[in-house]
């Protein structure tokens, strides 16, 4: 049976993810606490993975309830932050860090999502798994941190994903909140990296690309991908669905096909 099987949320946009049992819809489509906050330089250019490979040193951990940022540096030592009411200390320590100045916003409404209009991501665990399978000492986990997905889908085969965008796609509920597919996920550099060590894995795009050619799911519509460096899709949920609760182990189910 297809079901929720993992549900996490990046609440500093580029950093570490937090896992949680359960997650509201907020009025603007997104996950409650996904990319809550952001780093920007003083150009207004946020300051994620894309940019920099100095967010792999850090380890962070959020805590949704009390609003505090843990950050582990490579050395072992910790420092902790209230995002709530400690921001301007937090910036002081992330210029520090990142040599250049920068400010910590917030958003409650939507998040810092690269995706302004749409809503969360969503990717099979056999699809993890599969992609694991395609390189040397890659692990699942590995490639789950490499992805940043939202929604984890088990119950499910490799690629479920890619069929919920196209012309006459189908859309899918996760405990009777409906997804709509939008895009197929194009990634970045972010992927290409070890995420323990910021390290490039060799030839990973290349191996990805071929990889994925190869294994391209029949049941998808190829018009709906420029390319096959992708992987992830990105949903939207309708406003009608909005405000509700996502759950782990919620059952999924296709609607509309």
């Amino acid at each position: 049976m297809a079901r929720l099987e993992r549900l996490t949320a990046y609440p500093v946009k580029g950093l570490d993810g937090i896992e949680l049992t359960a997650a509201s819809i907020l009025e603007g489509g997104t996950l409650a606490h996904d990319r809550e906050f952001a780093l920007f330089d003083t150009d207004g250019e946020v300051i994620n993975g894309k940019r920099t490979a100095l967010v792999h040193d850090i380890e962070t951990d959020f805590d949704p309830e009390t609003t505090e940022l843990v950050v582990t540096t490579p050395d072992g030592d910790g420092v902790e932050f209230d995002l709530e009411t400690d921001r301007e200390r937090a910036e002081a320590w992330f210029g520090d860090y990142f040599d250049e100045s920068v400010t910590l916003e917030r958003d409650r409404t939507r998040g810092y999502v690269d995706r302004r209009e749409m809503g969360p991501s969503v990717i099979a665990t056999a699809t993890l798994e599969t992609v694991a399978s395609w390189f040397d000492d890659v692990t699942v986990d590995g490639v789950r941190r490499r992805m940043r997905a939202n929604l984890e889908v088990s119950g499910v085969p490799a690629f479920w994903e890619d069929r919920f965008v196209g012309e006459e796609a189908p859309s899918f509920a996760i405990g009777g909140v409906t997804l709509e597919g939008v895009t197929p996920c194009g990634r970045c550099v972010v992927p290409e990296r070890d995420p323990e060590t910021g390290e490039p894995t060799p030839d990973f795009r290349e191996r990805f690309v071929r990889k994925r050619e190869e294994t391209f799911p029949a049941w998808a519509d190829a018009d709906a991908f420029d390319h096959y460096y992708t992987l992830m899709l990105i949903a939207r949920i309708p406003d009608a669905d909005r405000e509700q609760t996502l759950q782990i182990g919620d059952t999924v189910e296709i609607v509309d096909d």
